[in-house]
């Protein structure tokens, strides 16, 4: 047994979030790789080897993104929520100034199709969060509601 699935043993807040975690990581690799892949299709027959390119960093970089906040919730199911909160808040905006230095790096690259990659990181995204979205309001998650 790993550490986190002890720590979700002992602590129901823990169980709560892996459960989360896993559901929307689920249903995110179900949705979002054949969207990236029709993105990579499509820019490679509009742009050539550049739109293929640019497609395939773009896919990469939004993947990664977004697959890193559900790593952040499993990393941080075991704590406090006022830390998971912290750390949600700290890795978003880690992750923003990442992308952000990641697609200036990449700025200058002429073998990448600039709006290719663009594209097929916001179509990534939107989908992963559309995704996630769907499997957090599915999973059965215990709430008070004070009356």
């Amino acid at each position: 047994m790993s550490e986190t699935e002890t720590e979700a043993q002992e602590n129901p807040h823990a169980k709560v979030v892996l459960q989360a975690a896993r559901a929307m990581t689920k249903a995110s690799l179900l949705v979002t790789p054949p969207a990236v892949l029709v993105c990579i299709v499509l820019f490679s027959i509009l742009n050539g080897l550049p739109g293929f390119l640019g497609s395939l960093v773009g896919a990469v970089l939004a993947m990664v993104a977004s697959l890193s906040t559900l790593g952040l919730m499993r990393f941080s199911a075991g704590q406090d929520p006022m830390f998971v909160m912290v750390i949600a808040l700290g890795g978003y905006v880690v992750k923003v100034v990442l992308l952000f230095g990641a697609l200036t790096l990449l700025k200058g690259v002429t073998a990448l199709h600039p709006m290719s990659l663009g594209i097929t990181m916001i179509v990534a995204i939107l989908v992963a969060a559309a995704a996630e979205f769907a499997a957090f309001r599915k999973t059965k998650i215990p709430t008070i509601i004070p009356s």
